[in-house]
């Protein structure tokens, strides 16, 4: 259950990120309180994963799997450019989360 709610929280991150983006420096009403409320949804998540998983392991997953996939969506769908640098960045981000799991797991 702890992850169905981590899963929660880092969709509603992403969610709120890609509205932030639209919100053109919070200057646009409806995208900017979009953000504001998928950001409350995505902390009230994450606390009620804190009950059941470390606050190491759990913010890493949250912070990196957001980070991940918002690059890559940045890459693939909004014109960012693809470069070597910044697919090793995510790939460097997916294995630290992976290591910080791993080490959390003891």
């Amino acid at each position: 259950m702890p992850y169905v709610l981590l899963s929660a929280a880092i969709a509603s991150e992403i969610a709120g990120t890609l509205l932030m983006n639209r919100s053109d420096g919070f200057s646009r009403l409806w995208p900017s309180l979009g953000t504001a409320v998928c950001y409350l949804v995505a902390f009230a998540f994450l606390a009620q994963t804190l009950k059941s998983l470390d606050v190491g392991v759990a913010y890493a997953i949250w912070s990196g799997a957001g980070t991940a996939v918002i690059a890559a969506i940045g890459m693939l769908f909004l014109g960012e450019a693809v470069t070597a640098a910044r697919v090793g960045g995510v790939a460097l981000v997916i294995a630290g989360v992976a290591v910080l799991n791993l080490g959390g797991a003891h």
